[in-house]
């Protein structure tokens, strides 16, 4: 039986999601705790690998298990065996064809700015502090001129294993709601660290540091040494994926966000 879950995360004291040798990881605690409820050692494919310190508003995976359980049982054993910054929105039945990273067709991701002079105190790693004014209006300019379908070299990690750069940007909106400046961004897959590298080059603009033209030229440029300072990631939030029918109606997915990221 293959089941899909609806996974929310704070990422602040992890290292990202995928389990690595060394440092807590959320992976590793959904396996162990579906592997309580199993019985059995479960492994989990997840819809996109998130950083270090990268929260998830829903992570969705796949396991494959060979006990029978009810969604519920799955929801709620599973949480109890999660610590209490890891929780298991919803669990779904699903065929054998579903897979959580190659049935995707889009990923959906928030960046969040607190922007003013105080650093955060309840929102701290929760969110990227930038105590200059941002202009919200160039910041836009510049973010027109990466969407669409481009190489996107500049805007990844050196280490990013991705063996083709090419992504398509569907969505790429810059708000501010009072103190909060939201970049909402869509694509059909991202590359490692592109939203983060997308998110500095857009800061520097909102700074006045670079004109809005810098982000198409270091687009063109295919040189990530040309693309300035990746943000910090404690306000990237993984928000949604996008599946195609029938999975999509099967998850009791949340819309997108709008608005502020939390009403301060």
């Amino acid at each position: 039986m293959r089941i899909a879950l609806g996974i929310e995360y704070a990422g602040e004291h992890y290292w990202g999601w995928q389990i690595q040798p060394k440092g807590l990881n959320v992976q590793r605690y959904v396996e162990a705790a579906l592997s309580k409820v199993a019985n059995h050692p479960v492994a989990v494919v997840c819809a996109g690998r998130t950083d270090s310190g990268v929260h998830a508003l829903e992570q969705i995976v796949h396991a494959d298990v060979t006990v029978q359980r009810t969604r519920r049982s799955w929801r709620l054993g599973t949480n109890a065996n999660l610590p209490q910054d890891i929780s298991i929105l919803w669990a779904q039945f699903v065929d054998e064809e579903f897979h959580a990273r190659f049935s995707a067709q889009a990923r959906h991701y928030r960046y969040v700015i607190l922007n003013r002079p105080s650093r955060p105190g309840l929102l701290a790693k929760r969110v990227t502090w930038e105590h200059q004014l941002l202009a919200v209006e160039q910041m836009q300019t510049a973010a027109n001129y990466l969407i669409g379908t481009h190489d996107f070299t500049s805007y990844r990690a050196v280490a990013c294993q991705a063996k083709n750069p090419i992504r398509t940007v569907s969505r790429l909106t810059v708000s501010r709601f009072d103190e909060q400046v939201i970049i909402d961004i869509s694509a059909n897959a991202f590359l490692h660290h592109m939203v983060r590298n997308i998110a500095g080059v857009l800061i520097t603009i909102g700074r006045g540091e670079q004109p809005p033209e810098w982000a198409h030229t270091v687009l063109e440029a295919k040189d990530r040494r040309k693309g300035g300072v990746t943000a910090p990631p404690y306000g990237l939030y993984f928000c949604r994926i996008d599946y195609p029918a029938p999975y999509q109606n099967l998850f009791p997915q949340a819309p997108l966000p709008k608005g502020p990221f939390i009403n301060l």
